[in-house]
């Protein structure tokens, strides 16, 4: 009997259980379809958004009175969520309008600046959808996006959230919840890092002149927080969002360097061969620097008394040019002089900075710098390498940078923050890579002119059996392919290196070609006759035609000067006059020109190397063996 009483009550137990899944779950589905009567959303097609236009359909129905008037008394909203809070469906269901709503509605509006919420009452039903309007501004004011979110924010909590619920439908004031700080618990950490990216980032001024009006976007953020707080969405105190509205200096300055940087790098990956002729009057356009403040007012009259000390000591010495320590006129690419503007003027912002935005900006510089030193020879590594110009260009950008170097700490010492005023201030320390950067790129180009110099030379046939008209065309043809490369080389170079530049590196390239000359000719062991007058012919083109290379100038009449002072930039100029002398001359004029080691050939040629020309040049006679013995 107890055995079947016992079986009976499980069997009971069994039943009710299945009974309260069936009943919980239709309830389920009740207050379900109720919420979906409630709140209803109406959605564009397309998943993904990807634009203003892709949102435009979407739709937000809220009801505001019971479908039937014999529904129970009081609001069906707190009804059917007293009944979810009850159930424990309750933050489920608001996570899951919260992730719609932040979907559809809240991004939407802070990403896209047409977008605008309207608000459309009907009789018994709110609709909340888009309109769309023209923006003003790319990236609108933090004001205007903070308006559309409160407004939408204001619908929901006039129309759904605005109850207090009894979590287990006891009326126990610990179990209370408050509907719009649950929701605010779900979106406002992706809400507030919406508005961060999308918008306060952009409202973050673009020099300091501006952060004194950057007030009214925190003054906005505080209000909108005011009022977030007095609808329920939030509680406790300064979020993310104001604070990071508050920190307007620290974002300033790391804005402010990542724009330099930005700006800075589009600069160096930009054509080089754009350029600016600069000259020794020549200035960084940037504004006169500010008068010193109050607070530098020691610094700079302990600066002024050490200047008045050191023009007295200088007062009674001889005058240098004003150009002494000025950069030779050359042409260096616009974009680089428009970094080192850049470099200026954001020196000159951070004299009006504060102390920790004012060490961003001076590293910054820096960093450009650096940057310069890193990005410019890889990026443009093959067109300095093949193109004899840029290569010129760069030479020249680099010298122009380290010239600007030694003097850009020392412009703004006095008026930067007193953490950077003993010392630190200086770019000094930049100038030798700077200098060698450019060196080693126009070295690199000599070299390869070198070789093409050497490689044409070297179809010649060793100046060798001139009177065989093959061997005469072969050398002919070698030389004046050499005159022809440099002048082109000059005329690419003319008027883009510093004269000095330029005479020196035609005349180490014009000096390779007669070095070469030179060696070929001193190794013959045999030049007859014919030989010699032809190797003086040869010769002779290259004398007269060799000074025409030097065109450091655009104006012809004024390389002149240049094209006589060959000697000077061409070490073996002489040498080879000397060798054309001795290609026509008689042994008693050679001798006569050895003048014992004393003469203009012995300053030229050493002893062995005459007696192996006059060897060559003249047949084995007594006259030959005694000019031979007074060769020594």
């Amino acid at each position: 009997m107890l055995e079947s009483r016992k079986g009976f009550e499980l069997k009971v137990l069994k039943a009710l259980g299945t009974e309260l899944t069936v009943q919980t779950q239709n309830m389920f589905y009740h207050l379900g379809e109720e919420w979906r009567q409630m709140v209803l959303w109406k959605l564009p097609p397309s998943k993904e958004i990807s634009s203003a236009e892709t949102v435009m359909q979407t739709e937000l129905h809220l009801r505001t009175m019971p479908l039937k008037e014999d529904q129970v008394a009081g609001p069906p909203v707190a009804s059917v969520l007293q009944a979810f809070a009850v159930l424990g469906e309750l933050h489920t269901r608001l996570k899951l309008f919260g992730q719609v709503l932040l979907k559809y509605i809240l991004k939407p509006l802070i990403s896209y600046p047409s977008l605008w919420p309207r608000l459309e009452e009907q009789p018994d039903t709110v609709v909340l959808r888009f309109e769309s309007a023209e923006p003003n501004l790319e990236h609108p004011p933090p004001m205007e996006v903070f308006g559309k979110i409160t407004l939408v924010l204001g619908v929901l909590h006039k129309h759904l959230l605005s109850v207090s619920l009894d979590e287990c439908g006891e009326n126990d004031k610990d179990s209370t919840v408050v509907l719009a700080e649950m929701l605010g618990d779900v979106i406002w950490e992706e809400v507030s890092g919406c508005l961060i990216q999308e918008c306060l980032v952009y409202s973050i001024p673009a020099n300091s002149s501006k952060l004194e009006q950057y007030i009214e976007v925190i003054k906005s953020t505080e209000e909108f927080e005011k009022s977030l707080k007095n609808m329920g969405f939030l509680k406790g105190d300064a979020t993310d969002l104001l604070k990071y509205a508050r920190n307007v200096n620290s974002h300033f300055a790391n804005k402010k360097c990542q724009d330099v940087i930005v700006a800075a790098r589009k600069l160096m990956t930009s054509e080089i061969h754009n350029t600016v002729k600069i000259t020794p009057e020549s200035s960084v356009a940037i504004p006169k620097l500010p008068d010193p403040g109050a607070g530098d007012h020691l610094k700079m009259q302990k600066a002024s008394k050490m200047l008045h000390n050191e023009l007295i000591n200088l007062e009674n010495e001889t005058k240098v040019s004003q150009h002494t320590f000025s950069l030779p006129t050359c042409r260096i690419s616009v974009s680089v002089e428009k970094l080192m503007e850049l470099a200026y003027q954001t020196l000159l912002e951070a004299t009006t900075s504060t102390d920790q935005c004012c060490i961003q900006l001076f590293y910054s510089v820096r960093n450009v710098f650096h940057l310069f030193y890193d990005v410019v020879p890889i990026y443009h590594k093959e067109n300095l390498q093949k193109l004899p110009q840029l290569a010129a260009i760069h030479h020249n950008n680099c010298m122009y940078i380290a010239h600007h170097l030694l003097t850009l700490g020392h412009q703004f010492r006095y008026r930067l923050t007193n953490i950077l005023y003993d010392g630190a201030a200086t770019f000094v320390d930049l100038v030798p890579g700077f200098r060698r950067l450019g060196m080693e790129c126009f070295l690199a180009q000599m070299r390869v002119q070198k070789g093409e110099l050497l490689e044409r030379l070297s179809s010649a046939r060793n100046f060798s059996n001139m009177d065989n008209e093959e061997s005469y065309s072969a050398a002919n043809k070698a030389a004046r392919q050499v005159l022809h490369q440099l002048k082109r080389l000059g005329k690419v170079w003319q008027d883009v290196l510093p004269v000095n530049i330029h005479c020196k590196a035609m005349g180490t390239l014009l000096n390779t070609a007669l070095s070469e000359i030179i060696h070929r000719i001193t190794a013959l062991e045999d030049i007859s006759t014919e030989d010699a007058d032809r190797l003086h012919s040869l010769c002779r083109i290259v004398l007269e035609e060799g000074p025409l290379v030097f065109t450091p100038l655009l104006e012809e009449n004024k390389n002149k000067k240049y094209q006589e002072e060959v000697p000077v930039y061409v070490q073996k100029w002489m040498m080879f006059k000397e060798l054309m002398i001795i290609l026509q001359a008689n042994l008693q004029e050679i001798v006569d020109r050895w003048a014992e080691g004393k003469g203009p050939l012995a300053a030229e040629f050493s002893p062995t190397e005459v007696k192996s020309l006059i060897r060559a040049l003249f047949q084995n006679t007594e006259r030959r063996a005694a000019a031979l013995a007074k060769i020594k």
